[in-house]
């Protein structure tokens, strides 16, 4: 196994919800919301340094073209693009990209991440994903995400059955 860190970007969501800067035919994730570039162009660019590979994209079919000119916009080109032939949410797409990556890179380190996300230091972002990498390929299952305040059924919640190393206790926000 490499030390490369596949990322894949999940850009196929509907992002209906910031009506009416974004709408189904032109989700949230291709939109400037935040500055000069899209949230896709933005969270590309995240992954975009050394000891990343370059990214695998899983997207809608309406969108396909879209994220091939956002890429090339900002001169990233991808590993992959897998097209859904039907939205079947998130779990499905990252099966369907650690399919894609096993068939090209037995073994590869992958990072899922969504394409919809800001976060305002990409250095500290990367740094956090280094620092995890290690139990990655012990064969941990590791997520980021902000510390939450309280249970959201909205979005779900984990429980550890045991404190995480120092390694991943790091507040990185």
């Amino acid at each position: 196994m490499t030390d490369t860190i596949h990322p894949v970007l999940l850009c196929g969501g509907s992002g209906t919800r910031l009506w009416p800067l974004s709408r189904k035919s032109y989700p949230k994730q291709f939109v400037k919301l935040v500055g000069e570039e899209s949230l896709f162009q933005v969270s590309a660019r995240r992954v975009a340094a050394d000891g990343f590979a370059p990214p695998t994209l899983v997207t809608a079919s309406d969108f396909r073209f879209v994220v091939l000119e956002q890429l090339a916009a900002i001169e990233i080109p991808p590993a992959e693009v897998l097209i859904e032939p039907s939205a079947k949410n998130t779990a499905a797409a990252i099966c369907a990209a650690a399919l894609a990556l096993d068939a090209r890179a037995p073994n590869a380190l992958m990072l899922v991440s969504p394409s919809d996300h800001v976060i305002p230091d990409p250095a500290l972002f990367r740094d956090a994903i280094t620092a995890a990498a290690p139990a990655a390929k012990d064969g941990q299952l590791v997520t980021f995400g902000i510390r939450p305040d309280r249970p959201e059924t909205g979005y779900g919640w984990l429980e550890l059955s045991r404190a995480p190393d120092a390694a991943f206790s790091r507040n990185y926000s």
